[in-house]
């Protein structure tokens, strides 16, 4: 099978790192992707939103499945976009179409499903910019903290949460009248604080049947002790040590099957990964948020635990036959740790020079934000690196992963040395 994955980022660079360990793939491209997917698939130029490119790409390189990477693509319905087409229906997307996207593109959709398919969730109510004093108002019904999140999609960066009353506000009114994300903000749903540990669930599925992957915990805030800014991730363990198999049956009963059942019912045609966000209140699980894609970096810790060839279980996803499948994991912990430029999530310089990548023994380095210039490999992002390793506890894996990015190096490095410590 020739297969296109659509990204730049640590994410498809797992993906095509797994899937080109399988004797199914004849030839592997990644549009546009980095310094790590080059070494193994061949990299092409082209946006994840350009359709067209993608529609000549595909027939000139006679693809015969694309894996969706990001949200972007599917929210603006690539999937669609193939179905739709003569010369591209044949061809398998792995990823769900515009419909069910907007499970990922819109908060208020989310949380509509979320609440008529009675799966446990925060209470919320939407507003826009011609109801923000009744947003005010509801505020003043809620305890603190006060979580805004903006409806549509804002690059991970659209979850406000404030402990104060007035600020709360004021971030209403930025976010709605002021337009602070942009389009992304023009409706925002306030909810409930839910207090708690997160974790992310993963979900394969045909639009029938499912399978659930390997739990992971991934760590948002740029700084130790879970302190700063929300980041795109800086680091993933899975399992996690807190979700027992009690509680995993949970997850299943209560959220995975009505959420699956839920797609037949409301007709939103689902071939690909559901990524549920989920906190753990007390002993029971609640859904944050669903992501119709899998999450970064929490990618680069769940692929690795699967023993299966990748393609086949992607062909199942395709072909509807996923319930032939049995998942296989490996029963060692792995855990990965981002490195970042310097400033990010702020401004950050790009360019950068990154050493010692040859050095690194019983890790694997995934590519992010990093690509080849003039032979040598480069910063070009604010997450440049995922380093992944396995251990028989999570402990063990950490270690070895603290000790392989010692060897690496480029200007103004960061990352997180915290990471697993409060489990």
């Amino acid at each position: 099978m020739n297969i296109l994955i659509l990204g730049s980022g640590g994410r498809e660079h797992t993906f095509a790192w797994k899937i080109a360990q399988s004797p199914l793939c004849t030839n592997l491209f990644v549009a546009p992707g980095n310094s790590g997917t080059y070494k193994i698939a061949t990299n092409v130029n082209i946006s994840v939103t350009d359709f067209n490119a993608i529609k000549k790409l595909a027939l000139e390189k006679q693809i015969d499945m694309v894996v969706v990477g990001p949200e972007d693509p599917l929210v603006l319905g690539i999937h669609d976009f193939f179905l739709n087409d003569e010369a591209l229906k044949h061809i398998a997307v792995i990823g769900p179409q515009m419909k069910a996207a907007q499970l990922e593109g819109s908060k208020e959709f989310a949380k509509e499903f979320l609440i008529r398919h009675h799966i446990p969730t925060a209470a919320y109510k939407s507003f826009t910019k011609e109801t923000v004093e009744e947003g005010y108002v509801f505020l003043e019904t809620l305890n603190p903290p006060y979580v805004l999140k903006a409806d549509g999609l804002a690059a991970g960066k659209g979850v406000v949460i404030l402990k104060d009353l007035n600020d709360a506000k004021a971030e209403l009114k930025s976010m709605l009248v002021d337009a602070k994300f942009g389009k992304a903000s023009t409706k925002v749903v306030i909810e409930e604080f839910l207090d708690g540990i997160e974790l992310s669930c993963f979900v394969l599925t045909d639009g029938k049947n499912y399978k659930i992957l390997p739990t992971a915990k991934d760590y948002k805030r740029i700084g130790e002790g879970d302190t700063g800014l929300n980041t795109g991730g800086m680091g993933a363990v899975s399992p996690v040590p807190f979700a027992t198999d009690e509680f995993l049956d949970k997850i299943e009963e209560q959220i995975v099957k009505p959420t699956i059942n839920g797609f037949k019912k409301d007709n939103l045609p689902y071939v690909g990964f559901v990524f549920i966000g989920l906190i753990k209140v007390g002993d029971d699980p609640k859904v944050i948020e669903y992501n119709v894609r899998m999450g970064d970096p929490e990618t680069e810790v769940v692929l690795p635990r699967l023993k299966n060839d990748f393609v086949e279980i992607l062909l199942a996803m395709a072909n509807g036959t996923l319930d032939k499948i049995n998942i296989d994991i490996d029963e060692r912990a792995a855990t990965t740790i981002m490195l970042v430029s310097g400033g990010y999530p702020e401004a950050y310089e790009k360019g950068k020079e990154i050493t010692g990548m040859d050095t690194v023994k019983d890790s694997i380095v995934f590519h992010a934000g990093a690509n080849l210039k003039d032979g040598k490999v480069v910063t070009s992002g604010g997450r440049v690196m995922a380093i992944t390793s396995y251990g028989k506890t999570y402990g063990e894996a950490i270690k070895k992963t603290y000790q392989n990015i010692e060897k690496l190096h480029f200007d103004k490095m960061y990352y997180r040395k915290d990471i697993g410590f409060d489990l």
